[in-house]
């Protein structure tokens, strides 16, 4: 049983360090969550009072409470860790008092021999009824070494208590640490229902309006509609017209673009996915479903530069109604494409590099917004699965 107590104890003290990089990582991530929370608010903190009572607006702060989550995930992550460690610690002690123990009862031991033999004459009378010589000199080292083994043994338990002070000392600022994040946890849990019912608030002040919204949707449906048949026609030209000059697809760009699925870089430094891709329905208006996206609007800071995703040909700098200017780039068999660019730095034909600004995005109030897509030929693409993750 001792046996195998010692293995058990000695696995979990080789898990320990990571666990501990376990809890680096978790940091970590929750630092990403967390600057995602920062940006979002100032976001929030930007809109005016207009924007104040909107789906996008409802989108941000879903966003945030989806991120305060995370983020608690994250600390409950951490105090599960801080727990383990805990423990293993607690079993690091128990196990050296069990040693010290064991050391105490063997220098308790010596101490009594060495006191019961104190008298020099006692030693001589101890030597001399030995049965033999052998038995004899072995009586003589005996006593000879008897004080420093005391010596000894009592440095040994010295050493020993030291370090068990040690692993107390170690074990305080580990629970320390657990308080303080189940206080920080605590604290995230309060926001997140403070979040909650900002959103409730936001959901109220959309259905009041409901006729106001309706009206604005259908505006919004129409433009959205007439995006995507001018932007599918862009690309279905540019195919084509490749095609009747029998321009070879550049296919060593397009298998690189490919290669690089789920790890481009964003068109803008930093933002959050207020329209995702596809068919969804209104958050609040459950029944009524919102105009098919080709693509992603991503809310970011005011007047921030829009980047190239990757390399590429710019084949077109067009202007279209309540989207501003956008830029078709061309990546081989592959296309993306920017909108909401009050100014482009770009012309058409020209070749652009991976991370190139191709110009700065409108304002809307104290923000912009980017709307992005990604087509392979004349197949509209999730431009989701395609950017890395911030």
């Amino acid at each position: 049983m001792k046996r195998s107590c010692i293995v058990i104890l000695t696995l979990l003290m080789a898990l320990a360090p990571a666990s501990g990089q376990d809890i680096d990582r978790q940091k970590e991530l929750k630092k990403k969550i967390e600057q995602e929370i920062a940006f979002i608010d100032n976001q929030l903190k930007n809109l005016n009072t207009r924007q104040k009572a909107t789906k996008e607006n409802l989108t941000l702060i879903r966003r945030k409470a989806s991120d305060r989550k995370a983020v608690i995930t994250q600390l409950d992550a951490q105090i599960r860790d801080a727990e383990h460690d805990i423990a293993l610690k607690n079993a690091e002690i128990k196990k050296l008092q069990g040693e010290i123990d064991t050391l105490g009862a063997y220098y308790s031991r010596l101490v009594y021999n060495a006191y019961k033999n104190r008298n020099t004459k006692s030693w001589f009378m101890y030597v001399l009824a030995s049965e033999s010589i052998g038995q004899g000199y072995r009586r003589l080292s005996y006593i000879k070494n008897l004080s420093s083994t005391v010596k000894d043994q009592a440095e040994k338990i010295r050493v020993k208590r030291e370090e068990m002070e040690n692993e107390k000392k170690l074990l305080e600022g580990m629970l320390a640490q657990a308080r303080k994040v189940k206080g920080e946890r605590q604290k995230e849990y309060k926001t997140l229902m403070a979040e909650e019912q900002e959103a409730q608030g936001v959901i109220k002040e959309i259905t009041r309006n409901q006729g106001k919204y309706r009206k604005e949707l259908a505006a919004k449906r129409k433009e959205v509609e007439r995006l995507n048949r001018e932007i599918q026609q862009m690309v279905q030209k540019s195919v084509a017209a490749d095609k009747k000059k029998n321009l070879p697809v550049d296919t060593k760009l397009s298998g690189s673009f490919e290669q690089n699925k789920g790890k481009l870089g964003w068109p803008v430094a930093r933002g959050v996915v207020t329209e995702q891709f596809g068919v969804h329905f209104h958050p609040v208006y459950k029944n009524i479903k919102l105009p098919e996206n080709n693509g992603i609007t991503i809310r970011t800071d005011k007047n921030a530069e829009v980047h190239c995703v990757f390399e590429g040909t710019v084949k077109q700098i067009v202007m279209m109604q309540g989207y501003g200017q956008c830029v078709l780039v061309q990546h081989g068999a592959y296309y993306t494409f920017y909108c909401k660019l009050r100014k482009v730095s770009v012309k058409s034909g020209q070749k652009v590099s991976t991370g190139q600004v191709l110009g700065y995005l409108e304002t809307d109030g104290n923000t912009s917004s980017i709307h992005f897509q990604i087509w392979k030929g004349t197949q509209k693409q999730n431009p989701e699965s395609w950017l890395r993750a911030q």
